[in-house]
C-alpha cells in the first residue's frame, strides 16, 4: 500500500516557492465551504481589499486568478490584445520573452525592444519603439525579472505608455510585498503577481488588477477573448459582484483553502505594514551581500538595480553548479535556483522572500556555502 506522502523540511532560498509561514498553512487547512457560501463570500471581498493594500490601488477590478501568474500574464495580454493589434514587449529575461510569444498567439504584431540580461530595461529603447509604432495598443515589461534579479523602472516606463496612448502591463510577481509597488501612483493599467514569493503563501493563485481604462478597452473589443476562462467579462461576474448569495454568477468552482491562505498571508502583510515588510527584504539583501562578498561570490546585477528578495549569484570559475546546489539540499535542507537561458551553469539565484527574508537564514545559508566551498566565511569590510 502506498503511504501517505510526506513533505522533507526545507529552507526555500531559492526563486520561489518561499517558505510559508505557519498560520498561513493552518489557515489553508480549515475546513471547506462552497464558493458560493455567503461566508466565503464576505472573506472574498476582503481579499479583494487587502490586495488593493498591497498593490497600493483602488482600482475596483481587483482579485486573484485561480492559477499560477503565468496565466495571469497571459489573462492580461489575451483580454486587451486582438488579432492585427500591436504590442510593443520590453525583454531584458525569461519573462519579457514570454510575454512576447503570448502576443504572437494572439495574432498581435510583437515589437520586440530587447535589453541585455541582467540589467534594468533600456528606456532610451523603449522610446524609440514607441516613436516608431504610433499603432501600438501596449507596453509590456517586467518590474522584477525573476530570471535575473533586475529590477526597472516601472514608474517611468508606465508613464512613458500613458503619454503616449498605450496600455501598460507590468510583471511584479516577485516584486509585491519585497520592494515598493505602487499601481495607481505609477498609473499602470494592468498588473499581476504571484502568491509564492514575497507574499509567502503556497502557489496556485494570482494576484491581478486592472485599470478602468484597461476594461474600456476589454469591453471595446470587437471579437471575442480568445480564452474562455480568461475572458474578464466572463470570470467578473463572479468576482466583481458584491454580497449576497444570489449576487454571484458561476464561472468556475474557487480554490477555496487556497484562498483561506491568501487571506491570512495578505492579512500578516497588512499587519507587518508595506514599508516594514519592503525594510526587512531590504536588510536581509545587505546581510547576504556582506557575507557573499566574504565568500568571494559576485553579483550579477550592478548594485542600483538589484532585488533585494532575488540575488542572481556567478557561479565561481572552476565549481560545479548543480552538485553544489545538490550538496546544499542534501547536506544542509537549504534549496537555491539555478540560471536560466544564457545563465544556465553560470548563475545561482538565491531568494530572499516573504518569510524567507529573516537574519537566521541569510547567516544559515551563508554557514552552508562555506562548508559547501571549503572557503572560509571572511569578514567584509
Amino acid at each position: 500500500m502506498t503511504e501517505a506522502f510526506k513533505a522533507p523540511t526545507r529552507l526555500l532560498m531559492g526563486p520561489g516557492p518561499s517558505n510559508v509561514a505557519p498560520e498561513v498553512l493552518a489557515a489553508s487547512a480549515q475546513t471547506t465551504i462552497g464558493h458560493l457560501d455567503p461566508a466565503f463570500q464576505a472573506m472574498m471581498e476582503e481579499v479583494k481589499d487587502l490586495l488593493r493594500y498591497a498593490f497600493q490601488t483602488k482600482n475596483s477590478v481587483t482579485f486573484p486568478i485561480s492559477a499560477p501568474a503565468s496565466l495571469a500574464m497571459e489573462s492580461g495580454l489575451v483580454n486587451v490584445l486582438e488579432p492585427g493589434d500591436t504590442a510593443i514587449i520590453a525583454q531584458n529575461g525569461v519573462f519579457g520573452g514570454r510575454m512576447a510569444d503570448i502576443v504572437g498567439r494572439c495574432g498581435a504584431t510583437c515589437v520586440l525592444v530587447e535589453t541585455e540580461w541582467g540589467k534594468p530595461i533600456d528606456l532610451d529603447k523603449v522610446a524609440e519603439a514607441i516613436k516608431a509604432h504610433p499603432e501600438a495598443k501596449l507596453l509590456g515589461f517586467v518590474h522584477a525579472e525573476t530570471s535575473t534579479g533586475a529590477e526597472s523602472d516601472a514608474a517611468t516606463l508606465a508613464k512613458m505608455a500613458a503619454d503616449a496612448g498605450l496600455l501598460s502591463l507590468m510583471d511584479t510577481v516577485t516584486g509585491l510585498g519585497g520592494v515598493p509597488v505602487r499601481v495607481d501612483d505609477w498609473g499602470v493599467d494592468i498588473t499581476y503577481s504571484g502568491t509564492q514569493k514575497c507574499l509567502s503563501v503556497p502557489p496556485g493563485l494570482a494576484p491581478f488588477t486592472v485599470s478602468e481604462r484597461a476594461i474600456e478597452a476589454v469591453e471595446a473589443r470587437k471579437t471575442k477573448v480568445q480564452s474562455w476562462f480568461n475572458d474578464l467579462n466572463l470570470v467578473l461576474g463572479y468576482w466583481k459582484s458584491g454580497g449576497g448569495g444570489g449576487a454571484r454568477s458561476y464561472h468556475h468552482t474557487a480554490p477555496v483553502n487556497a484562498l483561506y491562505g491568501l487571506h491570512e498571508g495578505l492579512r500578516r502583510l497588512q499587519d507587518e505594514g508595506l514599508e516594514a515588510s519592503w525594510a526587512r527584504h531590504a536588510a536581509a539583501h545587505e546581510q547576504l551581500a556582506k557575507g557573499l562578498q566574504g565568500l568571494e561570490l559576485g553579483f550579477v546585477v550592478d548594485a542600483p538595480y538589484r532585488l533585494p528578495q532575488l540575488n542572481s549569484i556567478w557561479v565561481p570559475d572552476g565549481i560545479d553548479d548543480a552538485e553544489t546546489r545538490s550538496k546544499l539540499l542534501t547536506e544542509h535542507g537549504i534549496e537555491i535556483g539555478a540560471g536560466l537561458g544564457p545563465f544556465a551553469g553560470k548563475v545561482w539565484r538565491i531568494g530572499l522572500m516573504g518569510e524567507t527574508a529573516r537574519e537566521e537564514n541569510v547567516s544559515r545559508l551563508l554557514g552552508a556555502l562555506s562548508k559547501v566551498l571549503g572557503r572560509g566565511l571572511q569578514a567584509a569590510e
